[in-house]
Formats: C-alpha cells, structure tokens, sequence
C-alpha cells in the first residue's frame, strides 16, 4: 500500500482482522450494520443497588422500538439498524417492529441470595443470541452489541470478578452514578455473589455455570451474539463493561469466537478494562462513555469500515508507480 508500513497504526491490525474474518483479502466492507440490543431485568434490584426503578427497563424498550433513544440516535447516523432482543425484561411488552420476543424468564433471581438463574435458563438465552446472530448476518455485514437492564453493571461486575480473579473493590463501578453508599453496598454484593464461584472456569462446562450463577439474561444472549457471529465469519462489536464480560465467558465456551470481535471502546467502568485486558483486546476509542446501548461500539464502526476501505481502496506502489524507500 501506498504509505509508510505500520503508519495506520491500529487500523492495520483492525484490517488484517477483517480479512481473517471473512478469508479474503481484502475482506468485504462492515456494512450494513445492526445493533442487537439485548435487554433483561435483575432480581438483585431488590439490594438496593441503583437508584433507578426496575421499570425503566421496559420504558427504554419503548423509547428504542420508537427510535428516540441515544442508540438510535447514533446507528441513524451510520445506516445501521437497530433491533432490541427481550430475553429477560420482567415486563410483558406489546409487540412491535423491531422487536424480538426471545424472554427466558420475567428477569433474573437475585444474585446476592443465589444462581441468578438456572444453567438450562442460561443456554437458552445463550442459544437465543446465537440464533439472532445468525439471522442477522444473513443480511448485515457487522454486528454491534448494545444490552439494556437496570443494574446489569452489578452482574458484569461479578462476572468479571469470577472470570479475571479481580476482586470486587476493583471491578465494581459506579454505573449509572451512584453515590458512595451505593457504591460500597454494591460492591458486597458482588463480593457475596462472587463467593459462590469456587474459582475461574476451567471448561466450557463450567463457564456456563457461573454465567447462570452471577450473569444476567441480556448478558447470556450477547454471548450468543458473539458465538453467531463468529459461526457465520462476520465481524462483532463489542460494547461497553456488559459486552466485556459477556465476551469473558464467549471466550471460555469457544476460545477463537474472540477473533471475530473488535473492542469498540473503553467504557469507563473499571472492570471492562480488567476484562479488555484479560482478553488481549485494544479498544478503539477512549471516551469515557458508560451508557451501553451499544453507543460506544457504534461511535467505533466507521474505524472499522475505515479500515476495511484502506485494505480494499489504496493503491499499491507498483500499481501507482510511486517509488518505495531504499
């Protein structure tokens, strides 16, 4: 290519990925693109760990199935398509377009008390996301993961802990902005959560365990985003903190699934830079974005096309006729 090598810096890195995700060179442009919001409730509300009602959950579904949410917002931008997965909202929502009824269950059991759900509850949302993975990538040539649950950082949080050995002080954020009463109660709640895991997983056996005993179903359901979007060899990216840990166990029940994604951002929970970091991943962006939604992941798309579009547009220097260096 017409530049000095190494000058794209990650972005090189971002197209050879592409070009090994699709097994061609250069690999085919990341769009269209769709965001698959994947949204559950959380019985650990019930310990007090945010200040927001658990039926905001069902509210931002409406406001994404309406379009007036940030996450609409931004994919309008790109082009790219915005579906919204219930695999959990603790809600009974009117159908719509756009809309996908893949509910598990009415919201998860509390966490702190014991297993967020049952390990057959948590294949299902799992396989669940692998089949909106594949149905996607039928027609769109990226997928972006974008979640919504009230609480669901408490969940990654523990997840994070049981996959990376972090300890709760460390891995637990402040999510939607709690205050430092919050902050402490939240962190014991994971702490008591994460007691329950004996230790990291070791097999795909035992990593759906700990999904089923601490995750959440949004987060089941992005891991089968991962798992799908990997089988049909399009490239997948991921969000903030809930992705990250939902990434954490992809990777424990199928190693190369993490090949196929790209880290769009840093969000500014700490434990999805303990998460990034256990995956050998680099994200694209750095904003201090914690929304979710799948903001984050779409603000670093057009990189991502960007990329593709070096590898597929510029010139060689033989073809050009520009002369290489001595």
């Amino acid at each position: 290519m017409t530049k000095p090598p190494g000058s794209l810096g990650v972005l090189e890195d971002v197209a050879a990925q592409l070009a090994g995700i699709a097994g061609t060179c250069p690999a085919p442009l990341p769009v269209p693109a769709v965001v698959a919001v994947f949204a559950g409730d959380h019985g650990v509300h019930a310990q007090g760990v945010t200040p927001w009602p658990q039926e905001v959950t069902a509210q931002m579904v409406a406001n994404f199935v309406a379009g007036g949410a940030v996450v609409n917002a931004f994919a309008a931008q790109l082009g790219a398509d915005v579906v919204v997965v219930d695999v959990g909202v603790a809600a009974t929502l009117d159908p719509a377009e756009g809309l996908l009824d893949r509910k598990v269950r009415p919201g998860t059991a509390d966490l702190a008390e014991g297993p967020a759900m049952t390990v057959a509850e948590a294949r299902r949302a799992v396989e669940a996301g692998i089949e909106v993975a594949t149905a996607l990538a039928a027609d769109h040539a990226a997928l972006i993961t974008g979640d919504m649950g009230i609480t669901n950082t408490t969940a990654s949080a523990s997840l994070v802990c049981a996959f990376t050995g972090a300890s709760p002080e460390q891995a637990t954020g402040r999510g939607t902005g709690v205050d430092d009463p919050t902050l402490a109660r939240k962190v014991e709640v994971v702490r008591r959560a994460v007691a329950r895991v004996p230790g990291c997983p070791s097999s795909p056996e035992e990593a759906l365990a700990v999904l089923a005993e601490v995750g959440g179903l949004e987060h089941a359901g992005i891991v089968g985003l991962v798992l799908g979007a990997a089988a049909a060899r399009v490239p997948v990216l991921l969000d903030g903190v809930i992705a990250g840990s939902a990434a954490l166990v992809a990777a424990a029940l199928c190693p190369t699934a993490i090949e196929f994604a790209v880290a769009g951002h840093a969000s500014a929970e700490p434990g999805h830079g303990l998460a990034l970091r256990a995956l050998g991943m680099r994200p694209l962006l750095g904003l201090d974005l914690r929304l979710g939604e799948g903001t984050g992941a779409l603000l670093a798309h057009p990189l991502v096309a960007g990329a593709a579009r070096a590898l597929r547009d510029v010139a060689t220097f033989d073809s050009a006729g520009v002369t290489e260096k001595a």
